[in-house]
């Protein structure tokens, strides 16, 4: 908890909202750079500036997550005066937009439908995307194909798990899994690369599944285990240059013991 955090009014937030609307207008009008981008130029920068905010999130810095925010928002702000000036719409269209559509999902807050649990809200939240005019024509059509593939996969099963498509009892994903190993198995022994391949992709999809099924993040449990690699493999370097040795010299039982030692270090 930041000690000197201090509550504001709405007023003092819209004040300031409205300050960083001046200024992005100006920095558009008056600064080189600002005035040459477009939308396309932009659009990696906004990816790269979303990562950072999920590193800061996975750091639990709420200090850098605030700076963070604070990027993505001027990215917001500026895709909205950059669609003002060729009269497409401002900032005031996508804000009024959110809002229409976070009342119209939620009925259940703003309207008479019930929910008595985050189940009840995700299926009548698909079911309601699917009616609006300008919605997705088909429940996995909201699914972004630019997504990376195992974020993909699991917003694809939960998509599917709104309209009931899933197992009925969780543990009878694991014989999926054990199917999908033994087909990419055969594979393997056929030496087939273009079947590897999908039928490893099958793998992945059904331990994607399994993760969510047992309500665990796929992404944040993979990105756990690579920051414990990345934590364990510096060790072992450090120790190996410490003792003036070559890892690229020594033999894998050498490295095994330098490895045990780092499993035992604070992670």
């Amino acid at each position: 908890m930041n000690k000197d955090y201090k509550e504001h009014t709405n007023e003092e937030k819209l004040q300031q909202f409205e300050r960083l609307l001046n200024i992005m207008t100006r920095l558009r009008t008056e600064c080189p750079w600002d005035r040459e981008q477009t939308f396309d130029s932009l659009r990696t920068n906004t990816i790269e500036e979303t990562y950072e905010l999920t590193d800061a999130i996975l750091d639990k810095n709420m200090i850098e997550i605030r700076k963070e925010l604070g990027d993505l928002l001027l990215h917001i702000v500026f895709y909205s005066q950059m669609g003002s000036e060729t009269s497409d719409f401002d900032i005031f269209d996508v804000c009024k937009g959110l809002s229409d559509k976070l009342i119209y999902r939620h009925p259940h807050v703003f309207g008479e439908v019930e929910a008595t649990d985050s189940e009840k809200v995700i299926e009548n939240w698909e079911k309601l995307k699917l009616k609006e005019k300008d919605g997705n024509k088909t429940v996995l059509g909201g699914v972004p194909k630019s997504l990376p593939a195992l974020i993909k996969s699991l917003r694809i099963q939960d998509k599917a798990r709104s309209l009931g498509f899933d197992w009925e009892h969780r543990e009878q994903v694991w014989d999926k899994v054990k199917e999908e190993i033994c087909e990419f198995q055969v594979e393997v022994d056929q030496q087939d690369k273009d079947k590897m391949e999908a039928e490893f992709g099958d793998v992945m999809f059904s331990l994607v599944n399994a993760a969510r099924l047992y309500d665990i993040n796929p992404e944040d449990a993979l990105e756990r285990t690579n920051r414990k690699f990345i934590s364990r493999f510096n060790y072992l370097e450090s120790q190996t240059i410490s003792t003036g040795k070559d890892l690229k010299k020594m033999s894998l039982a050498e490295m095994d013991v330098i490895w045990e030692e780092a499993k035992k270090q604070k992670e």
